[in-house]
């Protein structure tokens, strides 16, 4: 039996009447904290090089892929298979260059761009007027970045509330290791001083976005 179907009944074991107590008590809202610690456990791994504990850790992370799918196949809402099937037609959908007669693509950037073009018309949405909504629960770090890359990529004007040339000159011949070694230093000035480091980020991005977003032309 392939290994999926051998974890995906494992699971409905677990969950059944006569199964584990714990797992059988969990709800979609009662593991997510879970969740956040087995993908901070994956990034470890890959931090690390570590290529058994990164495939033990996918394991860890699937297994709520499929604890989440057997919740849901229980109440009647949908089941692993209707998961899988799904992101697979959404991945072949977004990749006309590669699985169907769409143009081909010569760059991540063009990959990128017509992504978001398909996700566009495939929600039936309208195009965010400045910045997409990002989760409110992205860390201030990942969120800072992508108001960045959205700064950049539409070349929004946010140079009263970013110094552009400084930011050039910083990432010239920028290391991770660098990178790392000043943002370290630069929390743990931040703790001597008394200072939330993520607050502090947070509400400059928060400044940052609405800089930006006073002064894009409007739609």
């Amino acid at each position: 039996m392939p290994g999926i179907d051998l974890l995906i009944e494992t699971t409905a074991r677990l969950r059944a009447p006569d199964g584990c107590p714990w797992d059988r008590e969990q709800n979609h809202r009662t593991i997510c904290d879970c969740l956040v610690e087995e993908v901070a456990e994956l990034l470890q791994a890959i931090d690390r090089n570590d290529d058994a504990n990164l495939r033990e850790e996918l394991g860890d992370l699937l297994f709520h892929v499929v604890l989440h799918a057997q919740m849901a196949s229980e109440a009647g809402k949908f089941n692993f298979d209707d998961v899988a099937r799904e992101v697979n037609e959404k991945m072949v959908r977004r990749h006309p260059h590669v699985f169907g007669d769409g143009v081909k693509l010569g760059s991540s950037d063009a990959v990128i761009t017509q992504w978001e073009q398909i996700k566009l018309k495939e929600k039936g949405a309208k195009p965010p007027s400045v910045f997409k909504e990002l989760p409110a629960s992205l860390n201030a770090i990942l969120t800072a970045r992508e108001v960045w890359k959205q700064i950049r990529k539409k070349q929004l004007d946010a140079h009263l509330a970013v110094d552009i040339p400084t930011v050039d000159k910083l990432a010239t011949g920028l290391t991770e290791e660098a990178a790392g070694r000043q943002l370290f230093e630069l929390i743990a000035a931040c703790r001597d001083a008394g200072i939330d480091p993520d607050s502090a980020l947070r509400r400059r991005t928060a400044q940052v976005v609405g800089e930006a977003e006073s002064r894009a032309p409007k739609a």
